[in-house]
């Protein structure tokens, strides 16, 4: 069995090591994240919805783009956002696919995204129905970017790190550049993350996170 098939099977969790935190620890972050994130919920509702509808008057299509991403102990989860591109944007990207895109997984300017798609990614509203996938034990306010499956192998061994704790919807990555940040740098951002994470590093990148989206540094 290959590295990326066992990721994709359930019990592939026990191919990786324990969760960096300890049970306490663990149990404060995760009832954070309930209470922070239904909060957020609460308090974005109005611009999410109002979000829903402009995305929705763009010629229709599906208002929310679900893309498999990894997570905890190597599980794929439907990771969400706000449709940002043009509805056949997946059929377009093996035309657009040139060294920029092999060395950072990101175009700098990408014609598939829709001039209300830019809007809502510089302001990281595009990000906000991740709070769901929150909610929903997928994800965590903060953690390592969630990664799709054809990024696993760039992560070599460090994977069973990656694995080892949820996905974020911030963390490390997101406040120190972004997309800027060279992509073997990424990784080890995840990585240090992941084996480093406790309820102090959750408070302070949360706290770093409002000036990183205001400066919108990184974002395209």
């Amino acid at each position: 069995m290959s590295s990326m098939e066992a990721i994709r099977t359930p019990w592939a969790a026990r191919r990786f090591r324990a969760p960096a935190l300890g049970w306490e620890e663990g149990c404060l972050i995760r009832a954070l994240d309930i209470g922070l994130a239904s909060a957020a919920i609460l308090f974005f509702l109005p611009l999410m919805a109002v979000t829903v509808l402009a995305v929705w008057g763009q010629g229709g299509g599906p208002v929310l783009f679900r893309q498999q991403r990894i997570g905890r102990g190597g599980r794929a989860f439907a990771c969400l956002k706000f449709r940002t591109m043009t509805p056949d944007a997946e059929a377009r990207l093996p035309d657009l696919i040139d060294a920029e895109w092999r060395a950072s997984r990101k175009f700098r300017h990408d014609a598939r995204v829709t001039r209300l798609g830019g809007l809502l990614r510089r302001s990281s509203i595009d990000e906000l129905p991740q709070l769901l996938n929150v909610l929903r034990g997928e994800m965590s306010l903060v953690g390592p970017r969630p990664i799709v499956m054809d990024e696993a192998s760039l992560y070599g061994r460090r994977l069973a790190d990656y694995c080892a704790v949820r996905p974020g919807l911030t963390g490390l990555w997101q406040v120190s550049g972004r997309n800027d940040v060279p992509y073997r740098r990424r990784v080890a951002m995840d990585v240090w993350l992941a084996r480093h994470l406790n309820p102090g590093v959750y408070l302070a990148l949360l706290a770093r996170t409002v000036p990183a989206v205001l400066s919108r540094r990184g974002v395209y």
